[in-house]
């Protein structure tokens, strides 16, 4: 289940404090169970959506990606940074579609978990932009990087227990159990 994480144990308390490791590692843990979810599935079985939810585990996998390359600039550069990479297809970000692969979207992913976690290895965690001007924002608020990272571990958590309840409709296997 290790496929996205690399042990924070190899790098060197230097290099990481143990607040940035540990969010690290809680990070990659929950990245791990969403990518976990998709083993041995066909790209048809990944584009199925068989819950009430019209969710499928491509998509989930796809939207994740998108959203953690999105905060990610955010942490980085301000809310003009996450406009930049921010897709412009809401709908078709949660789907799988025509010439998409589940071993595509799983790389798109892994390649931003590893920018991710460098960006988190090295950036200043008090580091606050205000928040995009969208109506689902407090007007005038502000996040830390550290805000950022918390937003990113919930966003990846929950969307991988959507990710097992798609799993264990489409053929019984479960993350957990």
């Amino acid at each position: 289940m290790s496929e996205v994480c690399h042990s924070v144990d190899l790098m060197t308390t230097d290099t990481l404090t143990r607040e940035r490791a540990d969010l690290l590692e809680t990070l990659r843990k929950h990245r791990n169970f969403l990518i976990f979810t998709t083993r041995d599935l066909t790209d048809e079985q990944a584009a199925v959506t068989p819950t009430a939810s019209q969710l499928c585990l491509g998509g989930l996998i796809k939207h994740v990606a998108a959203t953690e390359r999105g905060w990610a600039a955010f942490a980085q550069g301000g809310a003009d940074a996450m406009q930049q990479v921010a897709p412009t297809d809401w709908a078709n970000g949660f789907r799988m579609l025509d010439g998409e692969t589940l071993a595509d979207l799983l790389a798109d992913y892994r390649r931003v978990a590893t920018e991710t976690d460098r960006m988190i290895e090295s950036i200043d965690l008090d580091r606050e932009h205000p928040l995009p001007s969208q109506p689902w924002f407090e007007k005038g608020t502000s996040w830390s990087v550290r805000r950022v990272l918390l937003h990113l571990i919930a966003e990846t958590s929950q969307h991988a227990g959507h990710a097992d309840i798609i799993r264990e409709t489409i053929d019984g296997s479960k993350t957990m159990g």
